[in-house]
């Protein structure tokens, strides 16, 4: 590992070797969570511990024990060069891909620096488009990198997808979310809830906000007040434009989303 990167990478608690990550090079069959730290500190522990869990139970059959991940994310954490960064925790099995082989569960975690995403607005392209297991935050995505290039190459800042009924579901690396005038509205589709999504959502309810699910199409959109993305990143950055339909700005809309995230208190995992 190179000491003089930002970035720093530890193997089931220790400091992963160049054979250690060799064969994970080209590793498909892996979930993952990411999040930002700050202070040393994460935001909704709970779901990251459970987007872990669920996903390696639903591969692997089986998951690490809590305690086993929580230890190796502080051991990652303390030896991290600051107490703002970017963190990615990895599930994979050590038998690799294309075998039904039992094997142990590894846990690559990985850190970097710190993130706030774009500050937008942004203008998103819609294309047909449903992830393989949507609900599972895995690895191995060609086509979310490939359509996000391929709309930048048509003049937009990024993709939102639409699945087979035309609705939207989310965006490449992001979940979609709406606003009415008055009720924060999320996508009726199969998506990946987000970590962040988890913390805006159950804000929201403690904080008296609207919200409510409902399936948005393209012809929806003129009647929609705002629109914005969210991810480990940020709890929003504001979108002007799907397609060629142009959405208004929501001040009040994007302040709620990050009052919401903001209220989660942060804890040290």
């Amino acid at each position: 590992m190179n000491e003089d990167s930002p970035h720093i990478a530890h193997l089931d608690g220790r400091p992963a070797t160049t054979d250690d990550l060799a064969p994970l090079a080209f590793s498909g069959h892996a979930h993952f969570t990411a999040a930002q730290i700050r202070d040393g500190r994460i935001r909704g522990l709970d779901l990251h511990l459970e987007r872990l869990r669920s996903a390696s139970v639903e591969l692997f059959g089986r998951a690490l024990p809590e305690d086993v991940v929580r230890a190796r994310l502080r051991t990652a954490l303390a030896a991290a060069p600051a107490a703002d960064l970017s963190l990615t925790a990895t599930v994979s099995s050590t038998a690799g891909e294309f075998t039904a082989t039992e094997a142990d569960l590894a846990l690559l975690v990985r850190t970097g620096p710190p993130s706030t995403g774009p500050g937008g607005p942004l203008a998103l392209a819609a294309v047909e488009h449903e992830r393989f297991l949507p609900h599972i935050k895995h690895v191995g995505e060609v086509a979310k990198t490939h359509l996000l290039r391929q709309a930048a190459a048509d003049g937009f800042d990024d993709a939102a997808f639409l699945d087979r009924e035309g609705r939207f579901s989310e965006a490449t690396i992001w979940n979609l979310v709406f606003w009415d005038g008055e009720a924060v509205v999320w996508p009726e589709a199969r998506v990946l809830t987000g970590t962040t999504l988890g913390i805006v959502r159950r804000q929201l309810d403690r904080l008296g906000v609207g919200q409510r699910t409902a399936a948005i199409t393209p012809d929806d959109l003129p009647a929609l007040a705002g629109a914005a993305v969210m991810n480990s990143w940020t709890p929003g950055v504001p979108v002007h434009r799907i397609g060629t339909t142009e959405l208004p700005a929501a001040p009040r809309f994007l302040e709620t989303l990050h009052r919401a995230y903001t209220a989660e208190p942060p804890t040290v995992p």
